[in-house]
């Protein structure tokens, strides 16, 4: 059932194209556009889904989650939890099992979302996992892109500030990118 190699190298992915999200980035700063966003999120079966947290260049010193990546295929909402907290709504979509929320490594963001408020994870679907039954061991979000798609996605921004008091459009594309791959690649092994 695979066809997908089970490993690559980063020299390959180097020359390989660059993807990106090309649809719309919402940036939600407020609990009451949460609430919005959620609105229009629930109506979906799936989401791609990823976090930032503000990295730390000193030992011991960890930073709480800054943004929550949730994308369809065309919109991706970035709300910046260092702003809006979890509201209850964000809460509510996270929990709810009838929505499949796709994202890499999720028992790590989980852990981090937690530490901002507790709350049951419902549907998530973590491609680590997911990705072992079409033969593909690799665990970077990287890789396993490039190996589906033969694209590679730039992670230039990942060390960068996620609590600025703006976000930069390469931030914002580099956030939505991430969330949005994960549902790509969900969807192409799906319906394959």
């Amino acid at each position: 059932m695979s066809g997908y190699r089970a490993n690559i190298e980063k020299s390959e992915i180097a020359g390989m194209p660059t993807a990106a999200f090309t649809g719309r980035i919402i940036t939600i700063d407020t609990a009451e556009a949460t609430d919005k966003a959620v609105k229009a999120l629930s109506t979906e079966k799936l989401l791609g889904i990823d976090t930032e947290t503000r990295p730390s260049f000193r030992k011991g010193v960890q930073h709480e989650v800054a943004l929550i990546q949730i994308s369809t295929k065309d919109t991706c909402f970035l709300i910046r939890l260092n702003r809006t907290g979890m509201p209850d709504s964000l809460v509510a979509l996270l929990e709810d099992s009838n929505i499949t929320k796709i994202g890499l490594s999720l028992h790590d963001d989980y852990q981090m979302l937690c530490r901002r408020r507790k709350f049951k994870a419902g549907g998530f679907l973590d491609l680590q996992q997911h990705v072992t039954k079409y033969g593909i061991e690799e665990k970077s979000l990287q890789k396993i892109f490039a190996i589906i798609f033969g694209q590679r996605i730039s992670k230039s921004q990942q060390l960068t500030n996620w609590e600025n008091d703006v976000l930069t459009d390469k931030q914002k594309l580099y956030a939505a990118t991430d969330a949005w791959a994960c549902l790509e690649i969900y969807n192409r092994l799906e319906n394959n």
